[in-house]
C-alpha cells in the first residue's frame, strides 16, 4: 500500500510502498489501538517512524549526522 506523509523536517510529501494492509491502518486509526510494533511486526522501526510522523531515514540523517571518530 503506498503510504503518504508530509516530513516535518523538509515539508516535502513523500510516499513509500509498505506491506501493509487497510485494515491495519485502520486499526492505527482507531481509538483504542495496540502499540504501533504490534500491528505492524513485519516492519522496521523505520517504516513504522515514516507511517507515524512522516519522518524519512534521509531526515533522520539529516538531523542526527554521524559523528567523525
Amino acid at each position: 500500500m503506498l503510504i503518504s506523509r508530509k516530513s516535518p523536517l523538509t515539508g516535502h510529501n513523500n510516499s513509500w510502498d509498505l506491506p501493509v494492509t487497510k485494515e491495519q491502518m485502520d486499526l492505527l486509526q482507531s481509538r483504542s489501538r495496540p502499540m504501533i510494533q504490534d500491528i505492524f511486526p513485519n516492519l522496521t522501526a523505520e517504516q513504522r517512524e515514516f507511517i507515524l510522523t512522516g519522518y524519512t531515514p534521509d531526515d533522520w540523517k539529516q538531523m542526527f549526522p554521524p559523528e567523525d571518530g
